[in-house]
């Protein structure tokens, strides 16, 4: 039988606020809960609103740690990814989101941690440390992130440069990234909408790509995010 250890919570000693915000943040049995009951009306959701199809869902790992890695045309795109995850995963997904959007006050912190389960990424103050944290969660606590390397949503439908930053996450590790192409997303609801349109959307899942070789540096940064937009382009393209 295998030792164990009791350790406290990473986010002990966080206030409420700084927990919800905080990327040590861990889930309690309520939002456990309404993570899994957020999950199963965005499923229904988009069956119904937008007829979703998934290519390609079996290419999804078993287990995590992984991350999912898409192009960013709506705020509808962290949603359906989530879709796309089986039962088993939902508990340990984690969207990356923008702080100044999705963390910007305390109610929408608590409707983004609780409803979403969204981590934030502060766009304007992300140095190598919070990029590094968010590295030992996916590694250490066997995380499955959602990520767009385009670090923003395009403001006319056509794909951005990706950023190194998820290049920082996974270089040099085993954490497999799998390449998403959606479609659809930025019709139904691009920046200057506030409310979706009724249209069809598709996600094709591509295969997952492993990056153990690469580099943990500049140029291995590099390689990644250009190895992972080639990858995504050809998804998108279909």
């Amino acid at each position: 039988m295998e030792s164990w250890n009791l350790r406290p919570a990473r986010d002990t000693g966080l206030t409420p606020s700084e927990r919800f915000r905080s990327v040590r943040r861990e889930s309690g049995l309520l939002e456990s809960l309404a993570h899994h009951a957020c999950f199963s009306l965005i499923r229904s959701y988009f069956a119904i609103a937008h007829r979703l199809t998934i290519t390609g869902r079996e290419k999804l790992p078993m287990h995590g740690p992984f991350a999912l890695a898409a192009n960013h045309c709506s705020h509808l795109d962290a949603l359906v990814l989530g879709a796309a995850l089986h039962p088993r995963h939902r508990e340990r997904a984690f969207p990356i989101a923008a702080g100044d959007v999705f963390f910007q006050t305390t109610a929408v912190s608590v409707f983004s941690a609780i409803m979403l389960n969204a981590l934030p990424m502060w766009r304007k103050n992300c140095g190598p440390h919070a990029l590094a944290e968010l590295r030992r969660k996916l590694q250490e606590e066997k995380t499955i992130f959602i990520i767009f390397p385009e670090g923003g949503r395009t403001r006319t439908g056509s794909m951005m440069p990706f950023k190194h930053g998820l290049g920082m996450m996974v270089a040099e590790t085993n954490v497999p990234i799998v390449p998403c192409g959606l479609i659809g997303t930025f019709e139904a609801l691009p920046p200057n909408r506030k409310i979706p349109r009724p249209v069809s959307i598709n996600l094709i899942i591509g295969e997952p790509l492993n990056f153990a070789e690469t580099p943990n540096n500049r140029e291995g940064w590099s390689q990644v995010a250009r190895s992972l937009e080639s990858s995504v382009r050809k998804l998108a393209a279909q």
